[in-house]
């Protein structure tokens, strides 16, 4: 196994959120984003040895800079209101799951207002039924954000580069809605605490199977945030479905910051790395960088229909690194619990082999 130099920030808080499963096509089905995920990669990261640091707490404030504040408070709270109004026991429910969505066109001109139903308010910020809330997701969610704000303040306290091990992940999650098995969107959060503390422009590489739709909404009217994704053509019926294609640039101050290279069902190495080139060359000129590192792009990963090898991530993170620019790097999808720890310390070698460390 190859051997790690950046610090790697993990919780074990991630533990706390355990779905037990999700809603599919109204089908209860086992889950995949599991906390043994979490575990995995920890044992990798301490076989390559990688200095593994405890993420600190940050105020919510860190939070709100990218999240609507009512959107957090229905995070927070969502869980004891749902046990309140007697869910566990009638009907059996034991983890918030939303039955009806507040669409837009639904209302017309129509105000918006909250209702007050559990059940009904249970997806005014959801945008799915496969992402339950649980005892202890909030807690999980808020220390994957502070991993990423950890590894933010580390970089931009020196350090080259420093891996966030993020779970939940959060690259689907968007201003005011989650979903995707995301709750927060750890890698917007650590881009904008970037931004804060000093970098002109951060760009984005975003290497997740699926394109991170989220990431994409809240930073696709600005300029000083470069979105970048190679991801499953969502036009090939793929997750997340509404969002991903090459023609999707931003708009306004935002025009041209917004970089999607879609691939086809049963892509390898050749077809992912040629995206990667063009969004390593969107983000050449920016000031620091956060790459959402999902690898459920692998062969055998059972989320996607790609074929990408260890190698090909191992070489696309090289790529990313030869860039030279200060990196958090920040957990996102990977399923295989055979392949993943492999896979994460494959592509962070690759990266620090890439940056010349």
């Amino acid at each position: 196994m190859p051997q790690l130099r950046m610090p790697a920030v993990w919780s074990e808080a991630h533990r706390l959120h355990d779905p037990h499963g999700e809603v599919w096509v109204g089908i209860l089905i086992p889950p995949l984003e599991v906390p043994e995920r979490g575990e995995v990669i920890r044992e990798a990261l301490v076989a390559a040895g990688a200095p593994v640091v405890a993420p600190k707490p940050h105020p919510r404030s860190d939070l709100a800079a990218v999240h609507d504040p009512g959107f957090l408070a229905h995070l927070e709270s969502a869980y004891e209101r749902w046990v309140d109004a007697g869910f566990p026991d009638d009907p059996g429910q034991d983890r918030v799951v939303p039955y009806v969505f507040p669409l837009p066109q639904s209302f017309g001109a129509v105000p918006r207002r909250m209702p007050t139903a559990e059940s009904a308010r249970a997806g005014w910020y959801a945008m799915d039924t496969t992402t339950p809330l649980g005892r202890g997701t909030w807690e999980a969610a808020r220390a994957a954000a502070d991993a990423a704000l950890t590894a933010a303040e580390m970089v931009l306290g020196g350090e080259p580069a420093v891996y966030a091990m993020c779970r939940p992940p959060g690259h689907h999650v968007g201003r005011d809605f989650y979903g995707g098995s995301c709750y927060l969107n750890n890698a917007a959060i650590a881009a904008e605490r970037l931004r804060r503390g000093g970098a002109g422009r951060v760009g984005i590489v975003d290497l997740d199977a699926h394109h991170g739709n989220g990431t994409q909404v809240i930073f696709y009217e600005r300029a000083d945030v470069v979105y970048t994704s190679v991801h499953i053509d969502p036009d090939e019926g793929w997750f997340p479905h509404f969002m991903g294609r090459a023609d999707e640039r931003g708009v306004g101050e935002g025009a041209g910051a917004n970089v999607n290279a879609p691939v086809p069902e049963g892509a390898g190495d050749a077809e992912w790395l040629e995206g990667v080139d063009r969004l390593c060359e969107a983000v050449a000129g920016c000031d620091a960088l956060v790459v959402s590192l999902g690898v459920d792009g692998h062969v055998d990963d059972p989320e996607s229909p790609l074929e990408m090898t260890g190698d090909g991530y191992a070489e696309a993170c090289r790529r990313i690194g030869s860039l030279g620019l200060a990196t958090v790097l920040v957990q996102e999808g990977g399923y295989d619990l055979t392949t993943l720890g492999g896979l994460v310390v494959g592509s962070l070698a690759g990266f620090e082999e890439g940056r010349g460390a």
